[in-house]
């Protein structure tokens, strides 16, 4: 089986402080929930749109006008230190391709799952997952899996009977991932440590199992998943 290689060994880079600047990239659901979440604990964040018109329409729409700043990706990527990539995963290739040079150094959070269009099968084989896809990619940069269990509608109420959602955080880099974590910690979810980036393989397989069960008990998409066992 496929390992995820250790490239933090052999590259050496700076991690970025916790008062970096953020950008997502993506005006989608998962873009609109994130962006909407993380003005409310952190300032100097761009949000990002291939066209900076459509991040703008989208900002005036949240009324977050006086708290987060319309970009385009060059510019986003540009200035951001830790860039949220809230698109799909066929997009990303693309994305890293265009903005290689620019990506250089960055933490890279990876949210997207590899589903297929129709949400039956993946576009990914069993050894191998989006995030260590991105990772072999672009090892310049630090890739972080996180958000890959949480449907966009779980952010306006992740509260559950049983407590709120986990937020499952993965990275072969451990710094980059403390870095994430730090950032997450202030959101309203239970932020864990989920382990190197090769666990994506079970995240990603769980989603798509917790999305079909929630389908066929007629709850999609308010599902989430939470460890019980000692409180965190």
């Amino acid at each position: 089986m496929k390992s995820s290689p250790n490239l933090t060994s052999e590259i050496p880079m700076s991690i970025p402080n916790t008062s970096s600047r953020l950008a997502v990239v993506g005006t989608g659901r998962m873009g609109k929930a994130l962006v909407d979440a993380l003005s409310h604990h952190h300032e100097e964040i761009l949000w990002a749109s291939r066209d900076e018109r459509r991040s703008a329409d989208a900002i005036r729409s949240l009324g977050l006008d006086d708290r987060v700043q319309p970009a385009d990706h060059e510019a986003a990527i540009r200035q951001a230190d830790i860039i949220f990539l809230a698109i799909w995963h066929q997009d990303e290739k693309e994305l890293v391709d265009r903005h290689r040079e620019l990506l250089d150094g960055k933490i890279l959070v990876q949210l997207a799952n590899p589903f297929t269009p129709d949400f039956t099968d993946f576009t990914t084989a069993y050894d191998t997952s989006a995030a260590e896809q991105l990772a072999e990619l672009i090892p310049t940069a630090h890739i972080v899996g996180a958000f890959k269990n949480i449907f966009w509608v779980v952010f306006d109420q992740p509260q559950f009977p049983e407590g709120v959602s986990d937020l499952l955080v993965t990275a072969d880099d451990e710094t980059a991932k403390a870095t994430v974590m730090g950032l997450l910690d202030p959101l309203p979810f239970r932020v864990l440590d989920g382990g190197a980036l090769c666990n994506n393989r079970v995240i990603e397989r769980m989603t798509l199992l917790s999305r079909e069960i929630a389908v066929r008990y007629d709850h999609y998409p308010r599902v989430a998943y939470r460890l019980l066992g000692q409180d965190h």
